[in-house]
């Protein structure tokens, strides 16, 4: 191997550069956050997954061999129909098999998916039939209920509408009981009447929110997820409701 000039050095990057703008430019979207993200990368890009799932395995398999207990919840995001969930269930399943038979260590996983469109919402019941868990997304439910830009409304709209009474509250600080609390809520039933043992939960800073919490007891959910600065309020308030106390919220 001969040493580069540093024309020939520069000459490659710039190469590269020109490879790497190019394909930035093919994958440009108007709408990026109703695009090509979640599973529908990964039906596009399906070796993206499955690299995916294999890192994950050998992470367990690692864990394992050092006298651990690893218990793997493999979750596919932003479903809109069973048949993707389906799909991409069956690649998992398949890559997550490999491993186990390439490193002869049994590792137990689940495989569960994220409830964050309106659609995914109303089709709980089929859904079910391939998850083993739900977890919903609510910043992303309540988006594309609302048909709010999360990244925009804060600064330009919110404040209006809360001033003007036109909101009682900001839907992505207190999840909403009457629109995405009924998505939810009928996504819960749906799901339990098709698989009775479906675990369930919300991600977003919803479940840092002691009135969210609330609700997401009424609804029947099994968990909560949050930033951990929110942890102790969302601790206060999941005990709160779990024992039915009545009173201030846990962040007054």
């Amino acid at each position: 191997m001969t040493d580069l000039t540093v024309a020939e050095a520069q000459g490659r990057l710039d190469a590269t550069g020109k490879k790497l703008l190019a394909a930035a430019r093919e994958w440009q979207e108007a709408n990026p956050m109703l695009g090509t993200r979640g599973c529908r990368l990964g039906i596009i890009k399906p070796n993206l997954y499955r690299m995916q799932v294999r890192a994950l395995m050998e992470a367990a398999v690692a864990v394992r061999r050092e006298g651990g207990d690893p218990h793997v919840e493999i979750m596919i995001p932003l479903v809109i129909d069973p048949s993707e969930l389906r799909l991409l269930a069956d690649e998992v399943a398949d890559e997550a098999r490999k491993v186990v038979e390439e490193t002869g260590v049994e590792i137990r996983y689940h495989i569960g998916t994220m409830i964050e469109t309106p659609r995914a919402a109303l089709l709980a019941g089929a859904i079910a039939e391939v998850a083993e868990f739900f977890s919903f997304g609510t910043n992303d439910l309540t988006q594309m209920t609302y048909g709010f830009s999360r990244d925009d409304v804060e600064g330009r709209i919110m404040p209006t509408y809360l001033e003007r009474g036109l909101l009682p509250a900001d839907p992505f600080e207190h999840l909403d009981p009457v629109a995405v609390g009924r998505l939810v809520g009928r996504a819960v039933e749906d799901g339990r009447a098709t698989r009775p043992d479906l675990l369930l939960g919300i991600c977003g800073e919803h479940g840092g929110d002691p009135d969210s919490i609330a609700l997401c007891h009424e609804l029947g959910l099994d968990y909560v997820s949050c930033s951990p600065f929110r942890l102790p309020v969302a601790r206060l308030a999941a005990a709160r409701a779990a024992l039915g106390v009545e009173g201030p919220s846990a962040s007054a």
